[in-house]
């Protein structure tokens, strides 16, 4: 499929994903009508270029037309992936790795989408530096990570599909 010329690329995500991302757009197109309801009581006011509830109001719809079309067009290239039905020594999307950093203290990280990323939980987006270097790679590998604070080396431990 192509659209514009350009290719329609999926977007991996795991299944809470997925659910994020569709319940976040019921959210917003429940948010719809009230905000129409807004701009027409703040019209009702008078003279709009003095009207900051009007301002408001379209304001936010500009920002709900755009997050809507945003996780619509997520949705509809989302390619759900769940890790209990992958194999395999290489690290892929959905694998949960455990990485020993250079003082040897194994970190566990499991690769993601973007929408159920969460770093401090150990959950690391497949775009992020770490999850790119990690990925393709196998147990007893090392890799090195440029982040903001340097350079950082960590060796494949092992790699689970839960």
């Amino acid at each position: 499929m192509e659209r514009l010329g350009f290719a329609m690329q999926k977007v991996p995500m795991l299944a809470e994903g997925y659910e994020k991302l569709t319940n976040d757009l019921k959210a917003l197109r429940a948010e719809r009508p009230k905000i129409v309801d807004a701009i027409e009581e703040a019209r009702a006011h008078g003279d709009l270029s003095e009207n900051a509830e009007y301002h408001a109001a379209k304001e936010r719809q500009g920002q709900v037309e755009a997050q809507i079309a945003d996780l619509e067009d997520k949705t509809s290239r989302a390619q759900i992936i769940d890790p209990t039905t992958l194999s395999g020594d290489k690290v892929v999307f959905g694998a949960t790795v455990t990485v020993l950093d250079e003082d040897d203290k194994p970190l566990k990280y499991q690769i993601v989408g973007q929408a159920e990323s969460d770093a401090k939980n150990g959950r690391v987006s497949y775009e992020s530096p770490l999850a790119r270097a990690l990925i393709g790679k196998s147990v007893g590998e090392e890799v090195e990570v440029t982040v903001p604070s340097g350079d950082k080396f960590y060796l494949i431990d092992k790699i689970e599909f839960v």
